[in-house]
């Protein structure tokens, strides 16, 4: 199974950068984790044809998580060489209504439902795309988010954890799993009841309680320092460790403790 970066940003894109969207790809299935702002155009960058990608799994519907299926749907139904095909777009439960707002503001309402085979799932659920086996865990952000667990043929596990607050439900979700690519994006804590954010220290923490073999910290901003970053989460976190960057390729493994990035 590979993973290829297309956007890590948080909710402002890096100067060039892109939202959340990951590329996952196995034997001949193909499917992106969250599609961000900014994302479809780096799809287009990675991919020989987007019309060939074969299903969507969005986290949560903050913009810099599910923007871009606005232009990726609109590219299905009216680009030059239209081929009728519609992936299958997984989207949290409830979703689905409050995509067809948006898209209802630019006057078509219908436009994702006419794009995409749109099912909704819920955390109890457990999806198959083509090899791959989706299990979800929902976590707590500022409106319903879920991380995923994405296990190949061969056993191998990836884990994104979506947007997050400090949880357990994550670190159940990760357990001993071959790469776990977490979100780092506050220098200190937010200061308030309710946490929707992880800082690079607890995000290794995360890390180190679910035993992952590798850990990418994902969702930070190039405003900020990633080596610093890197250095809080390898203080707490005694596994292989790193910052996400676009155009990143992780392959993963089943029971092998290293992953490759290029």
């Amino acid at each position: 199974m590979q993973i290829t970066v297309l956007g890590k940003s948080p909710a402002w894109q890096d100067a060039g950068g892109a939202g959340s969207g990951y590329l996952v790809d196995e034997g001949e299935t193909t499917f992106l984790v969250d599609c961000g702002c900014g994302v479809f155009g780096k799809l287009r960058e990675a991919v020989e044809d987007f019309r060939g990608i074969d299903a969507v799994y969005i986290s949560h519907l903050h913009a810099d998580h599910c923007f871009d299926l606005i232009p990726f749907a609109y590219a299905l139904v009216q680009a030059p060489h239209e081929s009728g095909r519609r992936p299958r777009l997984y989207l949290p439960e409830g979703s689905t209504e409050t995509l067809s707002l948006i898209s209802g503001t630019w006057g078509d309402p219908e436009l994702i439902g006419r794009a995409f085979d749109v099912h909704e799932f819920r955390a109890e659920d457990t999806v198959e795309i083509g090899p791959s086996r989706l299990r979800f865990a929902e976590v707590p952000h500022y409106i319903p988010a879920y991380a995923v667990e994405v296990t190949g043929t061969d056993g191998g596990r990836f884990v994104f954890g979506a947007d997050c607050g400090p949880n357990e439900a994550l670190v159940e979700l990760a357990s001993d799993c071959d790469l776990l690519l977490i979100e780092a994006t506050l220098e200190e804590p937010e200061d308030s009841d309710f946490r929707g954010h992880l800082t690079a220290r607890e995000a290794g923490e995360h890390a180190r309680d679910a035993g992952a073999a590798r850990t990418v910290l994902t969702h930070i901003s190039d405003e900020l320092d990633h080596e610093a970053a890197r250095q809080a989460a390898a203080g707490v976190y005694d596994g292989e460790i790193s910052v996400a960057f676009e155009g990143a390729v992780y392959q993963v493994f089943a029971a092998d403790p290293i992953s490759k990035a290029v």
